[in-house]
């Protein structure tokens, strides 16, 4: 039967470690507040359990092997790595330290995403995030794989998903008219990149569509047929594009127009114009934006980003 060797307790290494920087055992057995002959006999078994003489012991005096000195540092090093342990365990434990993935779509970079984030990191510096763009279609299945911690996403969620995830609304906010500086200028508008004049969306009736490919953003896609449908128009669809970025860019190149979310007039492209859309009904359209989880798996760091979000939430729905 193979013999095992026996685990090296740390209480041998600080010993070792002490020893060696008295280079006397009754100096060293002091400092440890033990008598010398335990600690002569702990140094004996540390070298029996490696198999190696760590120290060269004569009558008067006390030396280090050549191994002894090269694994001097080493084992300082260990020893400096077991004592982090508990305090980086209790930091995990409070969600001070750790990782975690975070998934977004495209509209929250332009205002949610960067008040979150700083948020965090001003209460949680030690934890690492792993950001990630992705549709909230993506996002629901990275979620449900176990490939992402939590996202940002457009509702609503995929009813099969219902149980299994937990969501919190975020952010409300207004749909905007992006489109050409020359569309406005000839709505009568300038060429200011904002401003507070709204646009009636029957005047830009035969102007193409840029806007999300249903399949990807379902939420968005919906709410943006939906204020043409109010306003008794069918949308003539120019381009799709899955970023937000694009969007713009495509409306920059004469493409089209785009309904985005407010804080998308942040996002400045040479020749692209926000407009407050005119409301319809007596009300303007809300783009919803919100954090989903895994119910059944709420780690330390993840419930102090849910509480940053709730924290925003509330802050947001008091104003």
């Amino acid at each position: 039967m193979e013999q095992r060797n026996p685990p090296i307790e740390l209480r041998l290494l600080r010993y070792f470690v002490t020893v060696a920087e008295e280079m006397h055992f009754g100096h060293a057995a002091a400092r440890l507040a033990m008598t010398q002959p335990p600690l002569s006999q702990a140094i004996r078994a540390l070298e029996e359990a490696l198999g190696v003489a760590l120290f060269v012991r004569t009558k008067r005096t006390v030396e280090l092997t050549p191994v002894g000195k090269d694994l001097l540092p080493e084992v300082r090093r260990l020893l400096a790595s077991a004592d982090a342990l508990r305090p980086l365990a209790q930091s995990l434990a409070r969600g001070e330290a750790g990782v975690l993935s975070l998934a977004f779509v495209s509209t929250a970079d332009y205002g949610l995403l960067p008040a979150l984030l700083r948020d965090f990191a001003a209460r949680y510096p030690g934890v690492r995030l792993q950001l990630t763009e992705a549709t909230s279609d993506v996002q629901i299945d990275e979620l449900v794989a176990g490939r992402v911690d939590a996202g940002l996403v457009i509702p609503p969620l995929p009813p099969r998903y219902a149980s299994a995830l937990s969501y919190v609304a975020v952010a409300r906010e207004p749909l905007v008219i992006a489109m050409s500086a020359d569309a406005a200028h000839e709505l009568g508008q300038g060429a200011d990149e904002w401003a507070d004049t709204p646009v009636d969306l029957h005047d830009l009736a035969s102007a193409p569509l840029v806007v999300f490919p249903r399949r990807l953003a379902p939420g968005l896609h919906d709410i943006i047929m939906g204020c043409y449908g109010a306003a008794g128009l069918t949308p003539r669809i120019g381009q799709e594009a899955i970023q937000m970025q694009t969007i713009v860019s495509l409306v920059s190149a004469g493409m089209g127009v785009a309904l985005v979310p407010h804080s998308l007039r942040h996002l400045r492209r040479t020749g692209v114009v926000y407009r407050p859309l005119r409301p319809l009904n007596g009300s303007g359209a809300l783009v919803e934006t919100g954090l989903v989880w895994r119910a059944a798996e709420v780690s330390p760091v993840l419930a102090g980003f849910i509480e940053i979000v709730r924290s925003r939430a509330e802050n947001a729905n008091s104003v």
